[in-house]
């Protein structure tokens, strides 16, 4: 029988990726997913790689070898249904007529929810946004002074979004917290200001975190 499954793995460290997808990923035919993804399971049947550049040839692939009656993984780091591929699998099965049904969505912990956990913010309590491949990330400007902490995935860098931030007008000295690579052995969590992460070198494997308040230095 024909499955798709579109496999959640966490935030990328071994340590938060669930029994149900390792399960999951260890009964299908052929899993595909970025190498950093791939390398998280062991023992797997067929594996395809697939990267930034030819992601979207990979998940229609995926969904036509659905289609031959293949079971087939797709894995989507975080959760497939926040800056995952849910949103793009389910339009390329609907436009070749593969029926919903065949596809099943297995949960994974996102790296949002990690940052919450590691700054210890209830995040039902947060502004949640995420502005993966978005060039209009003014949305941000709507919310940032409702009097709730914004946890936002950064378009591109979270430089960017700082400059973008004082370019209209936030407070150079908004309190933040940059979590990046978060699960990972090089995992590093900085809380500074607004003006401060301009000066700061990050990868782009960051969480933003942006207070209501001030950043007040301690001595």
């Amino acid at each position: 029988m024909s499955k798709l499954f579109i496999v959640g793995i966490g935030p990328g460290s071994k340590d938060y990726l669930t029994q149900k997808a390792i399960d999951t990923v260890k009964n299908t035919d052929i899993t595909i997913g970025s190498k950093r993804a791939i390398d998280i399971f062991d023992k797997l049947n067929e594996v395809i790689i697939l990267n930034v550049k030819d992601l979207q040839e990979k998940l229609n692939l995926a969904v036509d070898l659905a289609i031959e009656g293949k079971k087939v993984s797709v894995l989507s780091t975080g959760d497939p249904g926040f800056s995952g591929v849910l949103k793009s699998i389910m339009k390329i099965a609907k436009d070749k007529n593969f029926n919903k049904e065949n596809i099943e969505v297995i949960p994974g912990i996102s790296s949002l929810q990690l940052a919450a956990a590691k700054c210890r913010i209830s995040w039902d309590e947060a502004n949640i946004m995420t502005f993966h491949g978005r060039e209009n990330i003014e949305d941000i400007l709507d919310i940032i002074d409702n009097g709730k902490t914004t946890i936002a995935l950064p378009s591109k860098s979270v430089k960017d979004m700082a400059r973008f931030l004082l370019t209209n007008g936030v407070d150079e000295d908004r309190k933040v917290t940059i979590c990046e690579k978060l699960s990972y052995e090089e995992e590093k969590i900085v809380t500074t200001s607004l003006k401060e992460v301009m000066n700061t070198d990050f990868s782009y494997m960051c969480v933003m975190v942006i207070y209501f308040e001030k950043y007040n230095i301690i001595f």
